[in-house]
This record gives structure tokens, C-alpha cells and sequence, in this order.
């Protein structure tokens, strides 16, 4: 079984940035590109801190009129978003997804 994990990486525009992977390996949370390691790490730990109790998770509609939602920091700043879900039941099992990997989940490098 593969463990919940932050994915990171480099982007191509130099930025740091991580991918919130379940226990089945499906991505359920993409962060914003962050401008160095260590703020990378403290985009990870904010997300572990906010989303316990399912704290500081907004719901929006795509430009298709299907749901998703972000993650916000306690300042208000957006540091994670999901996918376009299809359906709300999905969005809530999305939602479910990240408050239960999220404070489990350890950062991994990847190349």
C-alpha cells in the first residue's frame, strides 16, 4: 500500500512546489509555487495545521460551473487547490481525502 505523502519538486520556472498524494497514490491537493525550500516546507506544515477538523477549506465553482475547493492559510492566502470534482458527493470525498492525509503525510523529493 502506498503511504499519504507531499510529493515536491522544482518547476520548470524554478519554483518549489508539492502534490498531496491518498493512500492509493491519486493526487488530492496541488500547492502554489513557492519561492524557496523553506517556504515550501512551511506551505506543508500550514496545510497539515489547517486542515485538522477540516478547518479553512473553500468551495468555488470552475468556469464549467463544476465544484472545487482551496485551502487557505490562517492569514487567508491560498496554499493548495484540488481538481474539478464532477460531482459534490466526489468534492466531499476530496475534502475527506485531505483532512484525513494531510497531518499524516511526510515531504518526498522527487526528481
Amino acid at each position: 500500500m502506498v503511504h499519504p505523502k507531499f510529493e515536491c519538486k522544482i518547476g520548470k520556472d524554478g519554483k518549489y512546489y508539492f502534490n498531496l498524494t491518498s493512500k492509493n497514490g491519486q493526487v488530492v491537493l496541488t500547492s502554489q509555487g513557492y519561492a524557496s525550500r523553506s517556504a515550501l516546507y512551511n506551505g506543508i506544515e500550514s496545510i497539515k495545521k489547517t486542515t485538522v477538523g477540516k478547518g479553512n477549506f473553500e468551495i468555488l465553482d470552475s468556469v464549467s460551473g463544476s465544484p472545487y475547493f482551496v485551502v487557505k492559510a490562517a492569514n487567508g492566502r491560498v496554499i493548495g487547490r484540488s481538481e474539478i470534482y464532477n460531482s459534490q458527493e466526489s468534492l466531499k470525498n476530496g475534502i475527506n481525502s485531505v483532512a484525513v492525509n494531510a497531518p499524516v503525510a511526510e515531504p518526498e523529493w522527487m526528481e
